[in-house]
């Protein structure tokens, strides 16, 4: 019975997430309903357990999603992300569209932008190549987000959220199992590329193009101005997050995650700041205003998913269930995947999952004896695998935003954002088996 409500708190979880609640409910909601079902009390169980872990994420994690969101609204309000993107739309002369669209929003996350701002920045641009390659509509989604969620940020050295979470819960280096994170990322972003070349070629062969009529059709269409005239040059724009990237990799002991950031802001609003538009002060307000409660919203949405974390932690089912699944003798390093996973998929977020996980479990990693450098690794990959279930929030508003349903545009996400990243475990697993 202990077990099934923590059964019972998933499938509600996930049905509350489909059904498009927001997480600033279900985090409470659903941690409510496990306590009186646990036998918790429920005061102080949710004063308890459930604000302390919701508190110690924001305390560990606020400035990252912030600063990340100011310079993610930054590159946006400028026109520095739209620049990237047309840089390498220019270089590809066309070809591999899907592809290429990939790639952008992978280079454009791996720099600290947010994937929600990418998908709002990268769309009209993505929809104007597929409607010139005359590519159908549904693998758009699969490959806006496939770039956000994947090799971007798996990557070691990447400042991706999940690799902040992992190395300070865990006290390992941002570059972790540097070996088979290389091997992971490579292997995830060919696999992608491979699948989304070959739906392009297996879509224009069944003779569905961009104007496909069994899609949902789109509203009337905006021109996407494709100049470049107005835009930070392609080059400046590439610095900031080269910048950021670079320093707290080169010069971890002087610059931590946040840092870099907030120098790569600061370098962006001295490049670019004469771009924004608008007059006076109000030109670095606006961006800074939609940056902050950008950030605020996204490091909420996500503690308190981590708070519902924090009471499963309580109850008796949740021992049990360890205790169960360790008497199974399974490898380590494969009961890390499977964990993380789970927890991912359970409340549709890799951060909020990983997190989850990670706290919960931190300890039985290491009396298990593994190199906490794999459990890194292998946390951040198997995170981004079943987070990307149909009722995940980020994939719901890409869809809508591409005015596409599940039926229509879900295939290709989840082959490039589950099937291939829990490929990517089968060959990352091994080779951290035997030491690389």
């Amino acid at each position: 019975m202990d077990i099934l409500v923590l059964v019972l708190a998933i499938v509600l979880f996930t049905v509350l997430a489909f059904k498009g609640i927001s997480a600033l409910i279900m985090g409470p909601l659903v941690s409510i309903i496990v306590a009186v079902l646990a036998g918790l009390p429920v005061y102080q169980t949710m004063l308890g357990p459930f604000m302390e872990a919701s508190s110690a994420y924001v305390k560990s994690f606020f400035f990252v999603f912030f600063l990340g969101a100011l310079f993610g609204a930054i590159y946006e309000s400028t026109g520095a992300a739209k620049s990237v993107a047309l840089g390498i739309v220019k270089m590809s002369r066309g070809k591999f569209t899907a592809s290429i669209i990939t790639i952008i929003t992978g280079l454009l996350t791996f720099g600290g932008i947010s994937g929600f701002v990418v998908f709002f920045v990268i769309y009209p641009i993505a929809l104007h190549l597929f409607q010139e390659n005359n590519i159908s509509r549904k693998i758009l989604p699969g490959a806006i987000s496939a770039g956000c969620w994947t090799f971007s940020m798996i990557a070691p050295a990447s400042p991706s959220i999940q690799n902040v979470i992992s190395s300070r819960v865990l006290g390992t280096p941002m570059s972790a199992a540097l070996i088979p994170g290389i091997v992971a990322t490579i292997f995830e972003l060919a696999a992608i590329i491979i699948w989304l070349e070959y739906r392009t070629a297996y879509t224009k062969k069944k003779g569905q193009f961009f104007n496909d009529p069994t899609l949902t059709p789109l509203p009337e269409s905006e021109d996407v101005d494709m100049s470049t005239d107005k835009l930070p040059n392609f080059i400046l724009s590439l610095l900031p997050i080269l910048v950021i990237v670079l320093t707290f990799n080169i010069w971890p002991d002087i610059f931590q995650v946040e840092t870099s950031v907030l120098l790569g802001t600061i370098l962006a609003l001295i490049l670019f700041g004469k771009y924004l538009p608008g007059v006076g002060l109000e030109r670095l307000i606006n961006p800074l205003n939609k940056g902050g409660l950008n950030g605020v919203n996204a490091i909420m949405n996500t503690a308190l998913v981590v708070g519902f974390g924090g009471v499963v932690k309580e109850t008796s089912g949740f021992k049990s269930l360890v205790e169960n699944v360790l008497s199974w003798n399974m490898p380590p390093l494969i009961f890390v995947a499977i964990a993380v996973a789970i927890c991912a998929g359970a409340v549709g977020s890799a951060s909020g999952g990983l997190t989850i996980a990670f706290q919960a479990l931190s300890d039985t990693f290491k009396v298990m004896h593994v190199n906490l450098e794999y459990v890194h690794r292998i946390g951040v990959i198997a995170a981004g695998t079943l987070d990307t279930l149909p009722h995940q929030g980020a994939q719901i508003t890409l869809l809508n935003l591409c005015h596409l349903t599940h039926k229509e545009g879900y295939l290709d996400i989840f082959v490039t954002q589950i099937l291939i990243p829990i490929l990517a475990l089968f060959i990352v697993i091994p080779i951290c088996s035997m030491g690389l």
